[in-house]
Order: C-alpha cells, then sequence, then structure tokens
C-alpha cells in the first residue's frame, strides 16, 4: 500500500531515525537475546538429556516424544492468555516474572523418577514458558518499525540455533559429570541450565522498559523520532482495518489468521524435529562409538549454519523489502535437506541434510515473524500473535510424538524426517495464499 506523503520523513529525518535505530538495537537486542538463550535451552536440554535419561528411567522412545508432547501442551493452552496478562501489565514485569517461574520448574525436572513424573514436570515448564516468546514478538513490535523487523527478528530468533549448538556442546560435557555427588549427568544438565534463568528473570526487571516513551536511555528527540516511526507503521497497515469496523473475535477467527497458523503450525513441525531428535539423529547418523562429547561437537555445526544464514537472509530481506519468497525459499531449503537426511547413502551428506533443514527453517520462521502484523489490526496485534503461535506449536506437540512413535514402529528416523519434508512442502505452498504486502520502497526510512 503505498503512503501518503504525510508519511515519509524528509532525509534528515530519517537520518535521525537511522540513528535512533541503532541504539535501539545496541541496547535491547543483545539482551533479549540472552534471554531466549536461556529460555530455549530450558526447552531443548530435554534433547540432551534424553541420550541417557531414556536408560536412567526406563522409558521407552514414545514415552520420550510423550514427555515433549506435554510440555507443548501445556505451552499451547497458556500461550494466549500469558499475552493478554503481558499487554495489561507490561513486559518488564510478566517477562520477569515468566523467566524466574520456568527456571525453577526446568530446574526441578532433575527431580523426575518415572515417566508420569516427568510429564507433570515438563507440563510446569510449559506452563511457565509459554508466554516469553509470543510476548517478545509482540514487544519487538512495540520499538522496531517494520523496515527494521526482519534483521531485528533474525538477530533476536538467532538465539535458537545459537543455543541448539552452544547447548549441544555443554550439555554433551554435563552429562559426563555423572555420578558427580551422586547425581546422573542429566540431573546436572537440568540444574546448571535451569538456574540461570532464575537469576536473568531478576535482571528484566531492572534493564526492560514496556514503552519508547519510559526509557531513560533515550532523549525526548530521540523518542520523538522513533515513535514516528512507530507511529507511520500502524498508520499505513491500519488503514484497511480502519475503514470497516471488525470485531476482535471476529479478526481472530477470520480465514487470515487461520492461513499464518496453519503456515506456522508446518514450519514448527521441522523446528521441533531439530529442536528435540537432532542429538539423536546425529548419534544415528554417526560412529556407534561416537562419545556424547563427540555427537555434541557434531550437532553444532547445523547451527553454525543457521547462524550465518540468518543473519545474512534477515538482512537481504529488510534491504530488499520482500517477504514472501524470502519465507518460501528456505522452507524449500529445508525441506530439501529432510530429504537429503533421510536417503542420502553416507554420513557426510546425512550432516549436510541436517545443516540445510537447520538453516532453511530457523531462517523461515525469523521471516515469518515478520508478516503477521500487516494483516492484524493494531488492537489486535497481541492476541493475534499469540493465537498464531499457539497454533502452530500444535506442531511442537505433535511431532515428538509421531516421530516418536514412528521410530519405535520402523526402528528409523527416515520415516519421521519424511513426515516434517511433507509439511514443510505443504507450508510453503499456503504461504503465497497469505496477505503479505510488499512494503513501500519510496520511504526515506529504509533499513541501511
Amino acid at each position: 500500500m503505498h503512503q501518503s506523503s504525510a508519511h515519509i520523513p524528509t532525509t534528515e529525518t530519517a537520518s535521525a531515525q537511522q540513528k535512533v535505530m541503532r541504539k535501539v538495537f545496541r541496547r535491547l537486542i543483545w539482551f533479549l537475546f540472552l534471554c531466549f538463550v536461556l529460555s530455549f535451552l530450558d526447552r531443548i536440554n530435554i534433547g540432551f538429556a534424553g541420550l541417557t535419561m531414556m536408560g536412567d528411567l526406563g522409558l521407552t522412545s514414545t514415552q520420550f516424544g510423550i514427555a515433549t508432547t506435554v510440555f507443548y501442551i501445556a505451552y499451547i493452552a497458556c500461550g494466549i492468555p500469558s499475552n493478554i496478562v503481558l499487554a495489561r501489565v507490561g513486559a518488564r514485569k510478566w517477562i520477569g516474572s515468566l523467566m524466574i517461574a520456568w527456571g525453577l520448574a526446568s530446574t526441578a525436572t532433575l527431580f523426575a523418577t518415572d515417566a508420569n513424573s516427568l510429564y507433570l514436570l515438563r507440563a510446569l515448564v510449559g506452563i511457565t514458558e509459554a508466554g516469553f516468546l509470543p510476548g517478545i514478538l509482540l514487544y519487538l513490535t512495540f520499538w522496531f518499525p517494520t523496515a527494521y523487523r526482519a534483521r531485528a527478528n533474525a538477530m533476536f530468533m538467532v538465539a535458537m540455533p545459537f543455543t541448539a549448538g552452544f547447548g549441544s556442546a555443554i550439555s554433551g560435557q554435563i552429562l559426563s559429570m555423572n555420578g558427580t555427588w551422586g547425581m546422573h549427568g542429566w540431573q546436572w544438565l537440568f540444574l546448571l541450565e535451569g538456574m540461570p534463568s532464575v537469576i536473568m528473570g531478576f535482571a528484566v526487571f531492572y534493564y526492560l522498559n514496556d514503552k519508547p516513551y519510559q526509557a531513560r536511555w533515550l532523549d525526548s528527540e530521540e523518542k520523538y523520532h522513533l515513535q514516528q516511526a512507530l507511529a507511520a507503521d500502524i498508520s499505513s497497515q491500519g488503514n484497511a482495518a480502519q475503514e470497516k469496523t471488525v470485531s476482535l473475535m471476529r479478526e481472530m477467527l477470520s480465514p487470515t489468521v487461520l492461513l499464518f497458523s496453519l503456515v506456522y503450525f508446518c514450519l514448527v513441525n521441522t523446528l521441533a524435529m531439530i529442536a528435540v531428535w537432532t542429538p539423536l539423529i546425529i548419534k544415528s547418523i554417526s560412529a556407534a562409538d561416537s562419545s556424547n562429547s563427540t555427537i555434541g561437537f557434531l550437532a553444532t555445526i547445523p547451527q553454525i549454519c543457521t547462524i550465518i544464514g540468518m543473519i545474512i537472509w534477515g538482512l537481504h530481506s529488510d534491504r530488499t523489502q520482500e517477504r514472501k519468497w524470502h519465507l518460501v525459499l528456505p522452507m524449500l531449503l529445508a525441506a530439501t535437506g529432510w530429504i537429503f537426511a533421510a536417503y542420502a547413502g553416507n554420513s557426510l551428506g546425512q550432516l549436510l541434510g541436517v545443516c540445510m533443514a537447520a538453516t532453511g527453517s530457523y531462517t523461515a520462521m525469523s521471516i515469518f515473524w515478520t508478516t503477521p502484523d500487516h494483516a492484524l489490526s493494531f488492537k489486535a496485534r497481541a492476541i493475534g500473535i499469540a493465537i498464531i503461535n499457539a497454533v502452530g506449536n500444535i506442531g511442537s506437540a505433535v511431532n515428538p510424538l509421531v516421530v516418536g512413535w514412528l521410530r519405535d514402529l520402523t526402528q528409523s528416523f527416515t520415516a519421521g524426517i519424511g513426515y516434517a519434508a511433507a509439511l514443510l512442502v505443504v507450508g510453503s505452498l499456503l504461504v503465497f495464499l497469505l496477505p503479505i504486502p510488499e512494503p513501500a520502497k519510496d520511504t526515506a526510512f529504509k533499513s541501511r
């Protein structure tokens, strides 16, 4: 949609806006990145814990998959109410409280003694962590105009592959502490990777501001330029909604929200595949006598590729101001990667496939979250993002159960990998039905 001249800043104003955006990036992104590292680590460390936990607790692959499914059922159920609370009380108080709560719940997983106790503890982690990602995605829209959103999303979400890589390396080492002070290695894993979230939760209370006008680290002129850019975004994206009054409930149940949710469901299946099963997939394609530390090292390789891909692709999407093909292409890359992982005749080809799948899926996720706010009115943004995230994450609940069952049935990951690849192809086709407009290219306020 073409912006009116009233919303096109002068070159001088654009320069001031770019300057304040650099300041916002420096202030917020590293901190939110670190918070997400801890969040994602507490979500996926069960994948590495499973290397020894399954044997210690006598769990089958299906039971282990159910534990992750239970986490996501709780996560899905609590995501929407959590974002409603965040919109009312503010990110600072709510995100800080969530981090303390899920850090304690994740740490408590070390007390699991059988399948049922593991299910209960993982449900607690899901309940307490549910509001973090949709809450931060909403929070980013309060601080970053559309022209900078892909880069901001990529630099924030790069925490996922970074954590998967860093977590793989450190988790393999922590598992080697097996027997120290009478504790299993997986118990040390939950203890040492859960408590940092509690500490960071207290830091959130002192560091974050809910909105730009509250930021003491911005002067009055910087606040003005940032708020003008954000207001122009709301105006340009909200014109259609202003022309036709639609109830909040009707907008939430619209075909548009359903389509975004379906695309995210297809994408999240493969994200769950990478997060939960990568250590075991790497183990299945590596030498039979490979140690947990070696598996941990190999599992970092796909994540390094992903970090590079996310940053480069996010920058390219902002510079070209194009979203649709920047979403479709990495989804197809991920699908192709899974085919390589399943059918390549050698370990190197399979590892390359995992690298392609990880790079494509995480890159697609960072681009995906630049698009829903274009189709949602400002009043519906908080609940809309939460609904899309919740419905999409049904894929996270379904994938471990399906893949675990298929692995027990076939004694191989091939069928589960094919399931993830097929959904990516379906999701990439659905992207073409999404109402993703091309952002105006005639504004002076563009990403540099």
